[in-house]
């Protein structure tokens, strides 16, 4: 899943994409998604066992992981979530990624940059999070014709670590992706949402 047409393209600057609810495969290799700039809302997702990374970027996207699943591989070389694009750290380390209410499962780990603070994720954040508790539940329906997935076979998870420290499911309002005044967003006309709802397998046959 590419999202961004190459580093150069300065519109994609505005670009503002959320992607939920979906169920990303045993098998897949990468680009779950990998972004070129823009705003990306990663939220209440499963990933299990990617072959080399879960999200990856370049050109300084702006990433918001919240109440996501990741269970890791068991290839010991691949437990890391997350892939900076052929970029020096001394560049991405001002990046806005972050990982907020995640469950790292299996070893997973995801490499946080940035200044942390809530009102960077403004663009990058489109619906409220729920608890990556109800991961289950909240991928049930994810699949090619909607169908619900078969849950038949049992996967122990071991509880794994979740991120951050915020409660979902309360009261509140949600951030809207558009909020946040000027900025690219507005400048390139780019303000509605992309909205991704799949299960993503490399069983999948076109």
């Amino acid at each position: 899943m590419l999202l961004g047409h190459n580093d150069k393209y300065l519109a994609d600057s505005g670009m503002q994409v959320t992607i939920a609810f979906n169920h990303f495969g045993e098998g897949l290799v990468q680009r779950m998604p990998r972004c070129r700039r823009g705003y990306i809302h990663v939220v209440n997702n499963d990933f299990t066992e990617w072959q080399m990374y879960a999200i990856g970027g370049s050109a300084n996207p702006t990433i918001n992981s919240q109440g996501n699943r990741y269970m890791a591989p068991m290839d010991p070389n691949a437990k890391e979530v997350t892939k900076r694009v052929e970029t020096d750290e001394r560049e991405w380390s001002d990046w806005n990624w972050r990982t907020d209410g995640d469950i790292m499962v299996n070893g997973a780990f995801f490499v946080p940059s940035g200044e942390g603070l809530s009102m960077q994720y403004a663009k990058a954040s489109s619906v409220e999070p729920k608890s990556a508790a109800l991961i289950d539940q909240l991928t049930m329906n994810a699949g090619v014709l909607g169908g619900p997935r078969d849950n038949s076979v049992s996967i122990s998870y071991g509880g794994g670590a979740t991120t951050g420290a915020t409660s979902y499911g309360g009261g509140g309002s949600s951030t809207g992706g558009n909020s946040g005044g000027g900025g690219d967003g507005d400048f390139f006309g780019m303000e509605d949402q992309c909205w991704f709802f799949n299960y993503f397998s490399n069983d999948l046959k076109s």
